[in-house]
């Protein structure tokens, strides 16, 4: 508790900037996190600032806690109004044992500090730690501090977001094995499919693109873009805009073969359907995706990846898109176990889930992302790591990573496009495997 109360408490400190005079507000529930909140309180106060705490159990306070703030010079107040202009707050109201939304009296609090950056201990207050839903009031955090390992609220909107910035701090914790998890860069390099010495195009795979349509011919020249990001050997196209492509991609092959691989319905239109049928009929792994996803109504019979957003989610399950952007975790899987896929559920923070349950989540990508083609090359470079021999499972993981973190390069913190995207992937690869 003395290690956590420290990350806290120095989260708080650079939050603030310093200690010394500034106002800080506890909010202290039963348990632990109230106790951690106190015990960084009583730090804070050590330091100079002006600690008061608000309990909001008061007979089931942290008795120790309690008396480190007092100690310190923190000093209780019996209502948020007696409390003197905090410069920021730090919840301790529930923890991750909480369960639903903040109650009435802890909600009417929290909204009367609204404008007050909070930090949250662990969780922000009033979300679902498990599943990373928010069914009702909860504290929307600048900064969150959690302990030993990141938890599903972390990773998973929309809980995600009311994260804020999140800490982690170890506490020497003995973790158990988690089924939501995060690549990070040196994941992600392991992962990436290096040729070996004697290989050649062939032996690194070839990725086929059944892509674009006479109303969308730029979805293939966008799709092949990231098929063509170096990973697979070679890059075939099938579809109805040759002409833009070869344009576009003089080294890709034009035409009907034979592929290790498949990347079907980006713009697809009308002939989607054809193209997907066609695609499974080689009996190889495929990529479906945006136009492809209106055909798929069961198990494909091979190894796939789905790539929808929410509203193409929402479509195939015939449930509501608000539920699945509230409920991502569960829907994800739920399409995962039904379709017999690994499914890519695009958005601020991907999720890539497995129908054994395992799930991944993408934090890498920027909001700048959200722009017109960007899925097209996310779809064409899945593929090319599917074909040059990731399962469908990794390949979405390592893809989804990759797409986000090109972004993320290519814009510079600023706006950018589907093809600055793909020109970038090459480059953050580059500076993966070069350690």
């Amino acid at each position: 508790m003395q290690r956590a109360a420290a990350g806290l408490a120095y989260a708080v400190l650079d939050l603030l900037g310093d200690g010394y005079g500034r106002r800080v507000l506890l909010l202290a529930g039963s348990g632990d996190n109230g106790g951690d909140a106190l015990y960084a309180g009583a730090m804070l106060a050590r330091r100079g600032a002006a600690v008061e705490a608000l309990l909001l159990s008061p007979d089931k306070a942290h008795p120790k806690g309690l008396a480190a703030l007092r100690e310190a010079g923190g000093r209780v107040v019996a209502d948020v109004h007696a409390a003197h202009a905090p410069e920021a707050v730090l919840d301790g109201i529930v923890g991750i044992g909480g369960k639903g939304p903040l109650r009435e009296d802890a909600s009417a609090v929290v909204e009367t500090l609204r404008g007050v950056p909070f930090v949250a201990v662990d969780v922000p207050s009033g979300v679902n730690v498990d599943s990373g839903e928010v069914e009702g009031p909860h504290v929307e955090a600048a900064v969150t501090v959690t302990f030993g390992t990141h938890k599903v609220a972390h990773l998973v909107d929309p809980a995600a977001l009311a994260c804020g910035a999140v800490h982690l701090v170890d506490i020497g914790l003995d973790l158990p094995e988690a089924a939501v998890t995060a690549l990070q860069a040196e994941d992600v390099a392991r992962k990436l499919p290096v040729p070996k010495p004697a290989g050649h195009k062939y032996s690194r795979g070839l990725v086929g693109v059944r892509a674009g349509s006479e109303r969308y011919p730029g979805a293939a020249v966008l799709c092949v873009s990231g098929a063509s990001s170096g990973f697979a050997g070679m890059v075939r196209y099938d579809g109805g805009a040759a002409g833009l492509v070869r344009q576009a991609h003089p080294e890709v092959v034009v035409g009907p073969g034979q592929v290790q691989a498949w990347v079907v319905g980006s713009g697809g239109g009308d002939d989607a359907g054809r193209a997907l049928r066609s695609c499974l009929e080689d009996g190889v792994p495929v990529v479906v995706d945006a136009d492809g996803l209106a055909h798929v109504s069961g198990p494909l019979g091979v190894p796939a990846l789905l790539t929808p957003h929410a509203g193409e989610l929402s479509r195939m399950l015939g449930v509501e898109r608000q539920e699945v952007e509230t409920q991502q975790l569960r829907f994800a899987r739920e399409a995962a176990t039904r379709f017999a896929a690994v499914v890519l559920l695009k958005g601020r923070h991907t999720l890539v889930a497995a129908p054994d349950g395992r799930v991944r989540v993408s934090t890498s990508g920027v909001p700048w992302l959200a722009t017109a083609g960007a899925g097209d090359v996310l779809a064409g470079l899945c593929g090319a790591l599917l074909a040059a021999g990731l399962d469908p499972f990794d390949a979405g993981s390592v893809g989804a990573w990759l797409h986000g973190a090109a972004a993320a390069a290519a814009g510079g913190g600023g706006p950018v496009t589907a093809p600055d995207i793909a020109r970038a992937v090459p480059v953050v690869s580059r500076l993966l495997l070069a350690g």
